[in-house]
């Protein structure tokens, strides 16, 4: 598996042991808002309390620590991550298998919320192409909206180049 393959299996586990993370995560594929009050709610009495989710936490940890050493490994984080992408992949193929065929079709997969309307956005001056400048300014915006914040192995935001 190539390195980067490795960092986005690592990345997507990452939010299996992180603090806060079974209510903090949020969106598709993941569990966040999307669990149930019930299964939060372990004992049953109407109330959800922090011991009951550190409790959820912890089992999540344990499920996906398998050899039980109190620590998660690559190969964990990785099988942890092979599970979650599998049953996403599973989840998008019975929502958007139109035909039925077991197969997702290009025009079957989900269309972008905001088809077509980043490229118009990236350029500024309308001429039908992005300039360096143009794809700096929008990566900047971006960024300084709060989408995009650095990671490890992305290049921090500079100034662009001028020519």
């Amino acid at each position: 598996m190539k390195k980067a393959g490795i960092f986005a299996v690592v990345a997507a586990s990452a939010g299996l042991v992180g603090a806060g993370a079974v209510l903090a995560n949020s969106g598709p594929g993941r569990q966040g808002m999307n669990m149930t009050f019930e299964k939060l709610d372990a004992d049953g009495n109407g109330e959800i309390t922090q011991a009951e989710i550190d409790g959820l936490k912890a089992a999540r940890f344990a499920a996906a620590d398998a050899n039980g050493d109190g620590a998660l490994s690559l190969e964990e984080l990785q099988a942890q991550g092979m599970k979650k992408a599998e049953q996403r992949a599973a989840g998008m193929l019975e929502r958007h298998d139109a035909n039925g065929d077991g197969v997702l079709s290009q025009d079957e997969l989900p269309k972008p919320r905001r088809s077509g309307h980043m490229f118009e956005r990236m350029d500024a001056d309308g001429n039908g192409t992005i300039s360096k400048q143009e794809f700096e300014e929008a990566r900047n915006q971006m960024r300084s909206n709060g989408m995009g914040k650095h990671r490890p192995g992305q290049p921090e935001v500079t100034e662009p180049e001028q020519n």
